[in-house]
């Protein structure tokens, strides 16, 4: 019993946060506005859009291959992301990167560890190009002069995270002999983190290699630039004379608020936060809701069609998920 209370504790405060942001929303639009605003969506800009959604897929599996060394093969990195994207969609607390990581594991024969080292590069260059994105369009959104300066200083915090993983992966030896060093009394953690912390620095190396690490960055970039040009082709349904750095403006503040935590799949969150952007850009309420729910759909359309296509070919890898969680319990318990 008191287990189960420590599982709901984790992810309550998420799914609480979710359902604020949707009941804010939803009292924000109206009926009436938002199924008059569905009726503007055309069947051939969401088929398009799908489109690059999927192509988009293979680009982010392009950049994560980079990361772990060019090993995996480009499909199996492809329906694993899916796999992942769906497990968000199901499970609270990221639990589909917990699941990337197990079946990329799995996949290469490696410590889930050292494949979770990857995702996490791969979430910082994500932030960095999120926030790179709102500091260029922020001032031109808001037409305030110290909206610049306050972008300015997010942009250097995020510079400094990424700073912090280089540093992180070039001496990661030194690192390691730190803890090392650590007085008796401290045998315990040790045993604890050592063997994690070697596999998460071993996935950092991408970090220390100029080439991979610029490769990597390039696909995610063509990634976002393909997410963007998707979305802009779904916002001129709604507002025909949007400039294209709305979109930047709304993708930007989109992918900051889903590192909010939320029920599964940043329910309630991405809306409340496409609503906030538009709601800043002039868009009613009703026309932006309707908008994120469409944005909402493609997203659950290609994990659903993929990631299901993925488990199937993977089998007992939903079981083997659990497992690695129980495992992973036990062991910070110290059993």
């Amino acid at each position: 019993m008191m287990r189960q209370w420590r599982n709901v504790r984790r992810w309550l405060p998420g799914v609480l946060i979710s359902v604020v942001a949707l009941v804010l929303v939803f009292r924000l639009a109206t009926f009436e506005g938002l199924t008059e605003a569905l009726r503007a969506a055309k069947p051939v800009n969401m088929i398009i859009s799908f489109l690059i959604l999927v192509l988009s897929g293979f680009s982010r599996a392009m950049a994560w291959r980079v990361l772990l060394g060019a090993k995996p093969p480009i499909w199996r990195t492809y329906l694993i992301i899916q796999e992942g994207y769906l497990l968000n969609y199901l499970f609270p607390l990221k639990a589909g990167e917990l699941g990337r990581a197990v079946f990329m594991g799995r996949e290469l024969k490696i410590s889930p560890f050292q494949v979770l080292s990857s995702i996490v590069i791969e979430r910082a260059f994500d932030v960095a190009v999120a926030a790179a994105l709102v500091l260029t369009t922020l001032p031109l959104a808001l037409g305030l002069d110290w909206a610049g300066p306050a972008a300015a200083i997010s942009m250097v915090v995020v510079l400094l995270g990424l700073l912090g993983l280089y540093l992180l992966a070039r001496f990661r030896d030194r690192v390691h002999g730190w803890l090392e060093k650590l007085p008796a009394r401290f045998d315990k953690i040790k045993r604890l983190v050592l063997p994690r912390l070697d596999s998460l620095l071993e996935g950092l190396s991408a970090l220390t290699s100029p080439r991979r690490f610029l490769t990597a960055m390039g696909w995610i970039a063509f990634a976002w630039a393909q997410w963007i040009g998707m979305h802009y082709i779904m916002l001129i349904m709604f507002e025909p004379g949007a400039p294209f750095w709305w979109m930047m403006f709304i993708d930007g503040i989109a992918a900051l608020g889903m590192a909010v935590p939320s029920a599964p799949g940043g329910l309630g969150i991405l809306e409340a936060a496409v609503v906030g952007a538009l709601g800043v850009l002039g868009v009613s309420a009703s026309v932006a809701l309707a908008f994120a729910l469409l944005m909402r759909i493609l997203q659950i359309i290609s994990g659903a069609i993929f990631g299901l296509i993925g488990l199937a070919q993977d089998g007992r890898m939903l079981s083997e998920i659990h497992l690695a969680g129980e495992a992973d319990t036990q062991i910070s318990k110290g059993d």
